[in-house]
């Protein structure tokens, strides 16, 4: 373990970027944490005062710092509102690392991240073990939602109601994925990700059938592993590169025109953290050429196979529509700046009527290992959340993050609202196969009758 002045030297490195910050305040407008606690060192400015007092040798609690440093959601809220251009982002993420290397990783921490996440074939197995296991710990919570709850007192379960993994992951499913495209349409690859992979394998069916409708080729590499972003929220930058090589090495393994994956963290990741954190030149470059090319799925849909919204988008007054409201995922709108085509997708579909809610781009909570950490803090603000999808009453709220997806199916089961949570490819996948294909099924027959 280095001493004090080590540290000090390497927190020194980000000085250019620490100093940018003018202790405006703004940050503390849009924070989500630091509207449920009020406290200065849980707002950007704060950290950032304190990762200052570090380099300048003010302080001298490093485990201090490192735990204020944690409790962030890393939703990027301070720096799409930063009139300086703070990249609060990649400070944090870097001095959780540099902090880590200084206290070490936790127990649980290093089993979970360099024990499993980093050994896919091994995680893989311990999670599909589990999913046979859990009707014996847990029980169903609400039935529309789909989420469960435990059946006995539980620790870490606490009073969640959680989404189960499903029976049978993704990638035992469909293993690998190797189709060509349509003359004139591009071909991409397709990154699944842990949670749809494990827990909504339903929204990488419809990534693949949508791909499928618009002649779309796929190469879906085998043995995928994590993006790494629990490895670097954690500041763990050994996990985190070995789990960046890994996948680079599988996407390398066939040309394709862009990377598609339908998870907001993941685009967010693939885009902005792999080239960030790369440890060399070499891997920063391979991670740069990826990264140029990875789009989310709504913007991929809409920005390059040119799906388009009905011509009355306005209120359905078919029988049976749906209502539907849209929540904008953080690293969605605020780190990539994808949110009208999300809305786009839902709009195609004749059945529903989409009604947008107060604060659709307000932070759900989740974080990922912020929920683990700091569920009280998480829920509150999750609650919220759920207050302004209920007050527009619909009954479905999509998004285009399955972590979301997880923290609105949590809030809303717990209060028993019966809101369906989906993913807006899921119900434009829907709209196709009602819709679209019905209609070209209907036209053959007519016709097969005419004669034509």
């Amino acid at each position: 373990m280095a001493d004090i002045k080590e540290l000090a030297k390497l927190i020194q490195e980000l000085e250019e970027q620490l100093v940018v910050c003018m202790r405006c305040g703004m940050c503390q407008a849009v924070c989500p944490v630091y509207d449920q606690t009020g406290r200065e060192t849980d707002v950007a400015r704060g950290k950032l005062a304190l990762l200052d007092g570090l380099r300048q040798q003010l302080l001298e609690s490093p485990e201090r710092v490192n735990e204020r440093l944690n409790r962030c959601l890393l939703c990027g809220s301070c720096a799409a509102n930063c009139p300086s251009g703070v990249n609060v982002m990649e400070i944090f993420l870097k001095a959780r690392a540099v902090l880590n290397g200084y206290i070490g990783l936790s127990a649980p921490k290093k089993a979970i991240l360099r024990g499993l996440l980093t050994r896919p074939k091994l995680f893989d197995q311990i999670l599909s073990l589990s999913g046979r296991l859990q009707p014996l710990v847990s029980k169903t919570a609400n039935d529309v939602i789909g989420t469960s709850c435990a059946r006995f007192m539980s620790p870490l379960l606490q009073n969640r109601h959680f989404m189960p993994l499903a029976k049978t992951p993704f990638h035992r499913q469909t293993p690998a994925v190797d189709t060509p495209s349509n003359q004139g349409m591009p071909r991409v690859a397709l990154f699944v990700g842990c949670l749809i992979d494990k827990i909504y394998p339903r929204i990488a069916r419809a990534t693949l059938d949508v791909m499928a409708h618009h002649g779309v080729g796929v190469f879906m590499p085998a043995d995928q592993a994590c993006c790494g972003i629990p490895a670097a929220a954690s500041g763990d930058s050994q996990s985190f590169v070995r789990l960046l090589r890994h996948n680079l090495d599988k996407l390398e393994a066939q040309p394709f025109d862009y990377l598609i994956t339908a998870c907001a963290t993941c685009t967010s990741t693939i885009h902005e953290i792999w080239p960030m954190l790369a440890p060399d030149a070499e891997t920063r470059a391979r991670a740069q050429k990826i990264s140029q090319k990875t789009l989310d799925i709504n913007d991929f849909l809409v920005s390059k196979i040119g799906v388009q919204a009905r011509a009355n988008t306005g209120v359905n007054t078919r029988k049976n529509t749906r209502k539907v409201t849209y929540h904008d995922p953080c690293h969605l709108k605020k780190g990539l700046n994808v949110w009208q085509q999300p809305r786009v997708l839902l709009d195609t579909h004749a059945g529903i009527e989409r009604i947008e809610m107060d604060g659709a781009d307000r932070c759900c909570g989740m974080g990922g290992s912020f929920n683990l950490m700091h569920y009280d803090i998480s829920s509150d603000i999750g609650r919220r959340k759920a207050e302004d999808i209920r007050a527009t009453g619909c009954d479905t709220v999509a998004t285009g993050c399955p972590a979301c997806m997880m923290q609105l199916s949590d809030m809303l089961s717990q209060a028993g609202d019966q809101i369906a949570v989906r993913h807006p490819v899921e119900i434009y996948a829907e709209y196709l196969k009602s819709y679209v294909h019905r209609t070209e099924t209907d036209q053959a027959q007519t016709n097969l009758r005419s004669g034509i």
